[in-house]
């Protein structure tokens, strides 16, 4: 039968050197009143120190919350993680070398989760080859400290993987909403339920402590069988939390009723229009990519809303299904530190699961943010300089979809642009090119692609590019914008140019509809 134990009390049963598996994404899940009464036992006392840290996805408000609670220099000595973008006080520790840090793709070690709950030595994964997480170019390391290899590349039945080392927790620490007096924990207010289920048990089979905090306790039977999403057998201390603003659904909101019911409905939900923009140009030109066959979709951070709004103007909603990869599926994408969540979703599954779906190629198309791209069809988005934003699901995701997508702006830095009369103009250039000769890390393999045949484009504001076998080559351009001073003048290197080069569909520059439904009937 779990404890119930205030958060300080959970503090204080951390001891130095501890393994802590921790879970979240973005806004989601963080255990904020545990880990706050751990930081400030840490600067306090100097307790716990030199702890170990593994986790998915980063989570955090990017300052003072979530994963930013460990970020002191001589509290963690190794971390692993998914994505450190929200937690740069972590990242400038690996920066300076003052921690061990590997980055490892967000889906293999949600995964690693569940392989360690089984005892299994490690978890074999096509995921990562070719890219920096391959042993053979960084093997996920971040910094000079970090020295022990943790990847392995492998030759299985004539077929290149990689093997990830398995490793042994002391502590878990969760966010649920509810317990009984047992300790049985439910969801019910949760938009997601994460790894929360495998790390539990990956702790307690390595014979560690599994910690969680929960918005209320209640009495034996209130949760029904299929409403634990962690039995009590495996939770050791629950924390109820004593100041709710340390147990909100999101970092962003109190409460949202919609990120955890189902409505059916005739019609799809509304969405509010957005202004025709660049980021709307980008969500349209995509959009006619899609056709009715193609159901299942990702969309990265940043653009849900926008392409949201996009298929909602042209009434294309209801015949594809966007799914979020900790785990939810169906639903509109919520943006910001709300991102994971979704309204109205049709389903909730663990996030092992989810990107079992991933890496099994389950994904009809993917729409993922362009950071830096270069000649060889590369991508990276997870380092930039002293900036370490880790790769997250994204090489999951891009290895594994039937055709990918790499959107955003064609530069960056205080660009500026005009759409008029069906054309584009830009009015202020970008300060930096995305499109360089050799990208700063490799977190999408061009070659990798290419060998596996993968459907790869490029779509930007005003120049589409399209990865084929001989290279990447120009296939479009936007409606008044000049080839030369717009476009290769903007590039580090010249890009193989399409015999076919031809203007992107001027519907797409114009405030009126692009009535796709119009092209899905052609189709049919």
């Amino acid at each position: 039968m779990a404890e119930f134990i205030k958060a300080s009390q959970a503090a204080r049963l951390i001891k130095d050197d501890s393994f802590l598996l921790v879970c979240g994404f973005v806004g989601i899940g963080s255990p904020e009143e545990i880990f706050i009464e751990m930081e400030k036992s840490f600067l306090e006392k100097g307790t716990p120190k030199n702890l170990d840290l593994m986790f998915a996805a980063g989570f955090g408000d990017g300052k003072t919350k979530g994963l930013n609670h460990f970020a002191h220099k001589g509290m963690i000595k190794k971390a692993i993680g998914g994505h450190w973008g929200l937690a740069p006080g972590l990242a400038q520790l690996v920066n300076n070398n003052d921690m061990e840090g590997y980055n490892l793709p967000q889906g293999v070690i949600a995964q690693m989760f569940r392989d360690m709950a089984a005892g299994k030595p490690g978890t074999i994964s096509h995921v990562g080859l070719g890219t920096f997480v391959d042993p053979e170019i960084q093997g996920g390391k971040l910094n000079d400290v970090t020295t022990k290899d943790i990847v392995e590349k492998l030759t299985l039945n004539g077929r290149e993987v990689l093997f990830f080392h398995g490793q042994r927790p002391n502590f878990g620490i969760l966010k649920g909403t509810s317990s009984d007096e047992d300790g049985n924990i439910s969801f019910e207010e949760e938009p997601l339920t994460l790894e929360t289920l495998s790390i539990a048990m990956a702790v307690k089979n390595a014979g560690g402590k599994i910690i969680v905090q929960v918005k209320k306790k209640v009495e034996n039977g209130v949760i029904q069988p299929k409403n634990v999403k962690i039995p009590g057998i495996l939770v050791d201390y629950v924390v109820v939390v004593e100041n709710l603003e340390n147990h909100k659904q999101t970092l962003a909101e109190e409460f949202n009723l919609e990120y955890v019911t189902r409505i059916i409905s005739d019609k799809p939900s509304k969405v509010e229009a957005v202004q025709l923009d660049e980021r709307k140009v980008v969500s349209r030109r995509w959009a006619m990519l899609l056709s009715r066959e193609k159901k299942i979709i990702n969309y990265g951070i940043g653009m849900p809303e926008v392409i949201a709004a996009v298929l909602n103007e042209e009434g294309q909603e209801e015949y594809f299904t966007p799914t979020v990869e900790p785990g939810a599926i169906g639903g509109t994408p919520a943006g910001g530190l709300n991102f994971g969540a979704s309204v109205n979703p049709v389903c909730i599954i663990d996030q092992p699961y989810q990107f079992d779906f991933y890496d099994g190629g389950g994904l009809d198309m993917a729409y993922l943010g362009l950071a830096e791209g270069d000649m060889n069809g590369n991508v990276n988005v997870s380092k930039f300089g002293q900036l370490i934003a880790g790769c997250g699901g994204f090489i999951n995701i891009t290895q594994s979809a039937k055709k990918v997508f790499f959107c955003g702006t064609f530069t960056a830095g205080g660009l500026k642009t005009e759409i008029k009369n069906g054309k584009l103009s830009i009015l202020t250039e970008g300060k930096k090119k995305k499109f360089v000769k050799k990208a700063e890390q490799i977190t999408f393999s061009g070659e990798y692609a290419q060998k596996k045949d993968q459907a790869v484009m490029f779509i930007t504001e005003r120049a589409v590019f399209e990865l084929k076998k001989d290279g990447l080559y120009l296939t479009e351009i936007a409606p008044g914008i000049d080839l030369k001073k717009d476009i290769l003048d903007q590039m580090d290197f010249t890009p193989l140019i399409s015999k076919n080069l031809k203007l992107m569909d001027e519907r797409i520059f114009c405030p009126e509809t692009m009535n796709l439904e119009e092209n899905f009937k052609r189709e049919d």
